[in-house]
């Protein structure tokens, strides 16, 4: 079947209308004329699986990496970034039912600070698209940097010089299992953590990664497939830095960081430019990303996060930067009095809010709600749920992840509006 791609959907796929049907064309741009020989349903949606791009549109553009289109990171390298964030920025508009400008990434290749690579028998680099079993043997990551590249060598040559077992994805067998790789972009500090299996390490391997700031064994011990576990050892630093602005984050193995360092500058600042009065709940509070940058500048702090190791991290950065901002360990539903604060900032997981806090914030009815999200469907589910009491004062987006479908959206709402 042939049929030229009219739009994108919102996930990034080509849409070709043939006949009656309506066929997700991956990898493919407004105005390619494709030829569609096998698809599969998902969730009542047609995906092509097998096709071909028989005459390119003139709006696509020759991608970065040589990977691109095998590898499942990336779906829209070939989009001209531009175009990238018209998309996104039309589908935010369309989800939210207003405009909404979305911010470029000040950096497109080189942007993002973590990649998780996967060591195994079918190659050293990430998950094939489309598959859980089957990976791209890769010699860098563009979005990473030149850094990876440079990590990745190092890994081959210890793999060859040692010939440790490497991870058989479909029978979960190896000592290798993933390396994963943090920089701060800011700082240019770099980590390296090597997941494995049970087993040993020879003493020689920090050796192999003497350029890197710190080196990370750890070893996951359960039977599922993660890129982290228990730390064994370290070498070098206990942490890396990163920076925004005039603050500093400690970055550990194990603790989540905005992945896009340039943009993440964008989003705190946004972020404070939103916040209204002088004392603030920051609710999923991770290591202190939003909640430090505010006590920064002079707000009264407190967060809570459910993670234990998160909020040791949260304050550990408070103290480093002298920061005035308490965190504490605690369920997002289980918060007390939401009124006593001047402004509740949310950033929950791609799930969105618990019901419960929706309902403790339509009880407590603080003034204002600074809404951080990473997935559109689940904020236009709460925002609707807090239309009750709440009218969306602004939304902006934010591309923490170009090449990709996805976008962050940060949300005003303010009480009686």
């Amino acid at each position: 079947m042939r049929g030229i791609v009219e739009r994108l959907d919102h996930d990034g796929l080509g849409v070709v209308r043939v006949g009656k049907r309506e066929i997700h064309v991956p990898f493919t741009a407004p105005g390619d004329v494709v030829e569609v020989r096998k698809w599969r349903k998902k969730k009542r949606t047609l995906i092509a699986t097998d096709f071909e791009v028989v005459e390119p549109s003139a709006h696509r553009v020759e991608p970065v990496c040589p990977s691109f289109g095998v590898c499942g990171g990336c779906l829209l390298q070939h989009i001209p970034y531009e175009r990238q964030v018209e998309f996104k920025a039309e589908k935010l508009s369309a989800l939210l039912g207003m405009d909404v400008e979305v911010i470029p990434s000040p950096m497109i290749y080189g942007h993002r600070n973590r990649i998780d690579v996967v060591i195994s028998t079918n190659g050293i680099g990430f998950r094939r698209r489309g598959t859980w079993w089957d990976a791209v043997d890769i010699g860098w990551c563009p979005v990473f940097g030149e850094s990876s590249g440079r990590v990745l060598r190092s890994l081959r040559e210890f793999i060859e010089d040692f010939k440790p077992s490497l991870y058989e994805i479909r029978k979960n067998e190896g000592f290798l299992r993933y390396i994963v790789i943090r920089e701060g972009k800011f700082t240019g500090e770099l980590m390296v953590n090597l997941v494995t299996s049970e087993g040993s390490l020879p003493e020689s391997f920090p050796d192999y990664f003497d350029y890197a700031d710190s080196v990370y064994w750890s070893v996951n011990r359960t039977p599922s497939d993660v890129s982290y576990g228990e730390i064994e050892r370290f070498w070098g630093s206990e942490f890396i830095r990163e920076r925004l602005d005039d603050v500093t984050y400690l970055i550990h193995p194990n603790s989540f960081f905005q992945t896009n360092s340039y943009a993440a500058v964008t989003l705190v600042r946004k972020v404070a430019e939103l916040v209204d009065g002088g004392k603030v709940l920051d609710l999923y509070s991770g290591v202190g990303t939003f909640g430090i940058y505010l006590g920064k500048r002079g707000f009264s702090v407190e967060g809570i996060e459910v993670n234990p190791f998160a909020v040791e991290m949260a304050n550990r950065n408070a103290e480093l930067n002298g920061v005035d901002a308490a965190f504490r360990v605690g369920q997002d539903k289980d918060v007390e009095n939401l009124s006593e604060y001047d402004t509740v900032i949310v950033d929950p997981p791609r799930a969105g809010l618990h019901p419960k806090l929706i309902r403790k914030i339509l009880k407590d009815k603080p003034q204002s709600i600074v809404y951080v999200s990473c997935n559109p469907k689940t904020l236009v589910q709460d925002l609707e749920a807090l239309g009750e009491q709440y009218a969306v004062e602004s939304a902006t987006g934010i591309d923490m992840f170009p090449h990709t479908p996805h976008v962050e959206t940060v949300v005003k709402l303010k009480l009686g509006v």
